[in-house]
Parts: C-alpha cells; structure tokens; sequence
C-alpha cells in the first residue's frame, strides 16, 4: 500500500520538491498552501506522474479548515503515515524597533501553526501505533542571529516543543524529527528582509547583514538539493533528531556546541560582516 504524506506549505520551494521526490517514489501525496496558483501547477506535476494526490487552497491559521482537512485525507486513503510541518515566515529587524503585532502574528505562523498540524494528525497516528512528524526548524532554532530575534524566537521555540512531545508520542510509535538548514536558495529571505529607516541606529549594520546574506543565499543549497536531504530522512527508518541539509548549518552547530561564547560570537559577527 502506497505510503501517505501530508505536507504544508506544499506549492513551493523545498515543500514542492519533496512533494514531487516521494511521488516519484510511489507515495500519495496531500498537502495544503495559500497560494492557489502555484498548488494548481503542481497538481499538474503530480498528474503526469500519475501520482495520487489531495491538494487544498488553505491557511495554517485555519484552524477549523486544517481539521476537515485531515478529516478528507484519511477518508480518502484511510491513513496518514508522515506529516511535514513546512510553513514559516521570515521576520527581520532590529529588536528594539520590532512591531510586537506583527511579531505576534509571526508566532502564530511558525509555531502555533506547527502546532495545529500535529495535533490534528497525531491522534490517527497513535491509534495506528505508527508515524512520522517531519518539522522544519533552522539553524537559529539554537544558534541565534542578530537581527533575526523574532524569527529565531519562533525557531527556538518550535526545538523545545518538538524536543517536548517526542517524549510524549514515542510510545505509540510516532518518529519525530527537525530539519535544521541555513540558508537555501529561494526567496523565503527577500519576502522578510526589510530595512530600518535610515535614522535607525541599527540601519549601517542592517545594510551590511543584508548584503551578506544576500550573497551567502545566491551560492547556498538549492530547494532540489535540500529536498533530496529532507527525502532521505523522510524515508528513514530511524530518523535522527537533528538534520542539517546544508554545510552552514553543520559546521556553526558544531561551533556551537564546543566553543566557547566569546569566540562564537566573533565568528558569527565576522561572517556576516557586522563587526563593530
């Protein structure tokens, strides 16, 4: 029997390849994003693959939707084996200048959307005693960046409640496991990255980030190659916790794990080339 995933954020970037990937694989494919267009591409994609598939036009905030979402799927295919919570926003700015309801609203994205998905799907998962919760964190889900403090709030945040519930859900079978990349190149940075005003105080090292970052995105991992990486801990038997899928991400987790602060942060400041 074909193997059931559900996906959010499914259109685009890194949550479209892996759609594709394990449908090439043979699994049924099910997922939901906001942006119809791009769900109606793909659903011609998956259709010349011959693919099995239930795409929906609905938001992560939807949290009535999101459950007769999951109510449609496993009547549909009777189970869900995997479920990949993809969908986050970026947030960008200087924390003193932060406006809290937009921050707020990131929050809701990010982390209590998370939360929506795997609520809705984990109690199918425990009666069947088996499944797999895939969830997209980052590497400033434990190595923070400066001008990032929302956005690695909300990643730090998504770590210590999956770190939480895989407590919780490993006696009935569940396999829980994050993703961790850097920087990918999409334009999931661009939509967040907006400047201080020029008066800020902040505004020269803003620039400066930006730049850098701009030029760290345009030779990072591309969506396929990240895809390939987050497929192969899909398929797994056994997933690890922790999965980077690029070498940022690798190399400053392990510089966070043994150095000591100070040099961490020199490090850090010099790559992104906002040393005072």
């Amino acid at each position: 029997m074909s193997k059931v995933i559900v996906i959010s954020g499914i259109a685009q970037g890194m949550g479209r390849e892996v759609s594709l990937m394990l449908a090439a694989k043979g699994y049924t494919i099910c997922g939901f994003d906001i942006e119809k267009k791009h769900l109606d591409s793909l659903s011609s994609e998956l259709t010349k693959l011959n693919a099995n598939f239930h795409l929906e036009t609905l938001s992560i905030t939807e949290s009535d939707k999101i459950l007769k979402f999951k109510d449609s799927v496993i009547k549909k295919f009777g189970k869900v084996d995997t479920v990949v919570s993809n969908v986050g926003i970026g947030f960008f700015g200087p924390f003193e200048e932060v406006d809290l309801n937009k921050a707020l609203q990131c929050f809701d994205i990010n982390v209590i959307g998370c939360a929506r998905l795997l609520q809705a799907f984990i109690p199918s998962m425990r009666k069947a005693s088996q499944g797999k919760l895939i969830v997209m964190s980052s590497l400033v889900g434990q190595v923070p960046f400066p001008f990032e403090s929302i956005y690695s709030a909300t990643k730090f945040a998504i770590e210590g409640m999956v770190s939480s519930l895989r407590y919780e859900v490993s006696p009935f079978g569940i396999q829980v496991a994050m993703i961790q990349p850097a920087q990918v190149s999409t334009n999931f940075a661009a939509k967040a990255q907006k400047l201080p005003e020029k008066e800020s105080p902040y505004f020269e090292r803003c620039v400066r980030f930006i730049d850098r970052d701009n030029d760290l995105i345009r030779s990072a991992t591309n969506p396929k190659q990240a895809a390939e990486r987050i497929v192969k801990v899909i398929v797994s038997n056994r997933p690890k916790l922790f999965n980077q899928v690029d070498f940022m991400s690798t190399f400053f987790l392990g510089l966070n794990r043994f150095l000591p602060q100070k040099l961490k942060d020199k490090i850090l400041l010099d790559h992104m080339n906002i040393n005072v």
